[in-house]
Formats: C-alpha cells, structure tokens, sequence
C-alpha cells in the first residue's frame, strides 16, 4: 500500500490523435508515476461529435487535481478509437503496451466489446465505459469491464414507458444502427413496449453513415405507425432526420435514446426536431454542481450526454490506481469496488484531492461522483441510476423530465 504522497501533478504526454484542444501538456516520461489511466475515446467517426466533450469530461479530473497542487505524478493519455472496433483494438493495444493498467472508454458498444475481449481480458486490464451501454456488458467479466453509465436494459424500458404511458402510442416501428448498440436497445425496448400492450409493426436495422436512408424510413412508415424509435449515433442520424423531414415528415413523432441526444442535431439538420423526445442518463449525482463549474471553466462550454460519467470513470480508476499496492491491472480491479462502494469516507468531485491523499494512505473511502452514487454490482454495473427525458427545439435540447431506477 502506497503510503507517502510526495510528487507534484503532472499533465501527461496525450496520444497523438487526441491532443488538439488540450492545454498544458508536459511529459512526465522520466518520473514514475503514481498512477495512470488512459483514455480511449471516438475522437474521429460516427461519434465524433459527442466523443470530443467526453473525451473533455475524461481528463477534467487530471487538470482540477493539477490546479489543486495535488501531490502525485499522474499519467492520463487518450487515444482515438474512430469509432471502429478494429481502430478501438489498435488503440487499447498501445496502451496496454506503454503500461497503462487502467483504460476510461470506450464509447461505442461494439467498440467496447471488441477491445475487452481482444485486450482488456487477455492482459488484465481494467477498463470502465462511460457510455457503452448495450446490455450485453452485463454478462461480461465485472472484475475487468465496468461502466458508470446504465445498460440499456432500463433505457429500453424507461423509453417504453414514455411511448406508452406518457405519449399514448399503441403502435410503433424500429429503425436501429446494425451494432451491439443498436440491436441491444432495440431489443429491450421492443419485449417491455409489447409487455406494456404496445404492437411492433416493422423493426429494421440501417447501417451507418450511408448517403440516403430513404428506402429504410419509406419501410418502416410504410404501416403508418404512431411512432418511429430511431437508435443510432449522430452522423448517421443527421442523414436519417434530413431525409425523414425532405420526404416523410407527417407528424409522427420520434423517439430518440442517448446516441442522439446532441445539442448540434438539429442546426446539422436544419429542423427544430419539435416531433423528436429522446432519454439518456442524467448525470446529475452529488458532485454534478462542482463538475459542471470545473468544465465549464475549462472548456468554456457546458457540459453533455456521458461528460459526467466520464469524469467519473477517470476519478475512480485514480482512486483505485493509488490504493493498489502495484500499478498492475489486476491490483487496481481489486481496489475498484474498494474506493467506489459504500462503507468508507464519501469522496465528491469537491474532495478529489483529498481523496486521493487517503486512498494513497490505506484509509477507506467512497467515492460519490457527478453523475450519480457510484455503486457496482457483481457484473460492473450501475446499482440504481436516473434518466433524463429531452425535448428538442433549434438551440437543442431541454430536459423537461426524469425517470429514477
């Protein structure tokens, strides 16, 4: 157990593909360093434009512990994935390869997936997602593969439960991106709508980043649903919305999960989205008022969809990373629950810093973060998390409710 505290904070060297943006960065390649995390994150491809803030929200607590004179040497470097499992697979592996015992991504599902079971697991390596939320994590290795964001499996069911109880649809059709992501939450929420007396009258799935999806949504309308689920990411969905309202727009309305909760949709579009209701976890848990001060006086912008949970993700891989008697993948799994589950002196965003002071020294603590309490189960998920419903207009999106699981 590491017990003394005595190296100033550093920022360390970013990966190559990932460093426009990011002030300050120093190499910190001939000091040991008390801890190290690295990022992978859709900086290019299908989820670039959210990838960037939560490629922001990932190395925010690098930079507060910086200007908090923070005494450890911490070493946090981002690699891009491209949205692409292969590229994600690349990316881990020069992580895994420069030591790093401890990854915060990735963001897409399939990403994700490809890259624990490619390089997390054979080189016991942790990694918590901040936003890969396909229920089929659940039934992963939780020692090695966790997430701060919630599977899919409520996020099918909270989204059922808006179309049937809040909005009165009956009828419905799915549009869903081909990948764990999509045909995952497709999935959950087809069972739970049909379980609520709801009927599914076409489910197609659509490949991303195509030129026109018209064939796609002349199908799925074909049967004059009262509503079209559209799952995806947003390059793809800007295509889908531009042909949506160019060709087929009659007033059905829409409903959208966290892949397109992007503030930029509708200017990208060109159309308010005001037939568009989408969800996505809220991000709103003890420590939101402190990160969203710390963000936004970094980036100068507010904070987004999974920017809270990927702070989160960062704070308590270098919790977990100063608790371990050994900077190994396998030392810092051990101390995850250790630093994030109930039973030791809660840590906030507010008290990052001192956190870190009492996990180095052996004390027991809990961390409580921006987006929520962070609690794992036996599988690395969320024990209780809370949905926010959007509604869209031409400045973006508005929260105008909330679900709690």
């Amino acid at each position: 157990m590491k017990n003394a505290i005595n190296r100033r904070s550093l920022l360390a060297g970013m990966g190559t593909a990932a460093t426009a943006g990011v002030a300050g960065c120093l190499s910190s390649d001939d000091v040991e360093p008390d801890a190290r995390v690295g990022v992978l994150q859709s900086i290019t491809g299908d989820l670039s434009s959210v990838g960037g803030p939560i490629r922001d929200g990932a190395i925010l607590p690098q930079a507060q512990l910086q200007d908090a004179g923070a005494e450890f040497e911490l070493d946090v470097r981002v690699e891009d994935t491209e949205t692409d499992p292969e590229a994600g697979i690349t990316a881990a592996g020069s992580l895994v390869d420069a030591g790093y015992p401890a990854i915060n991504g990735a963001l897409s599902s399939g990403v994700t997936i490809a890259v624990a079971e490619d390089v997390l697991f054979p080189n016991d390596v942790v990694g918590i997602s901040p936003a890969s939320t396909t229920p089929s994590i659940t039934e992963m290795d939780g020692d090695y593969l966790l997430r701060t964001c919630p599977s899919d499996a409520w996020q099918g069911e909270v989204m059922a439960e808006i179309a049937v109880e809040e909005r009165g649809v009956d009828t419905i059709s799915t549009l869903y991106l081909n990948d764990d992501y999509g045909q995952g939450l497709a999935d959950t929420f087809v069972e739970s709508f049909e379980d609520l007396g709801g009927e599914i009258y076409d489910e197609l799935a659509f490949e991303s980043e195509q030129p026109s999806y018209d064939s796609e949504l002349e199908t799925a309308l074909a049967s004059e649903p009262e509503m079209l689920l559209v799952v995806g990411y947003p390059d793809s969905g800007e295509q889908i919305f531009r042909d949506f309202y160019s060709e087929f727009d009659d007033g059905t309305e829409i409903l959208v999960p966290d892949g397109l909760i992007d503030n930029d949709l509708p200017g990208a579009v060109d159309n308010p989205l005001e037939n568009v209701v989408g969800t996505a976890p809220s991000g709103a848990g003890p420590g939101h008022d402190t990160f969203t001060d710390l963000y936004e006086a970094e980036y100068d912008s507010s904070p987004s969809v999974f920017n809270a949970e990927a702070y989160d993700a960062t704070a308590v891989l270098l919790l977990a990373n100063v608790a371990a008697d050994e900077l190994t993948g396998s030392a810092v799994s051990d101390q995850i629950r250790e630093v994030a589950n109930p039973d030791g002196e809660v840590v906030t965003p507010d008290t990052l810093k001192e956190g870190l002071e009492m996990a180095a020294a052996g004390e027991s603590v809990q961390y409580q973060g921006a987006s929520g309490d962070i609690v794992f189960d036996e599988n690395g998920d969320l024990e209780a998390v809370v949905y926010d419903i959007y509604e869209y207009d031409m400045d973006g999106y508005t929260v105008v409710d909330g679900y709690e699981f």
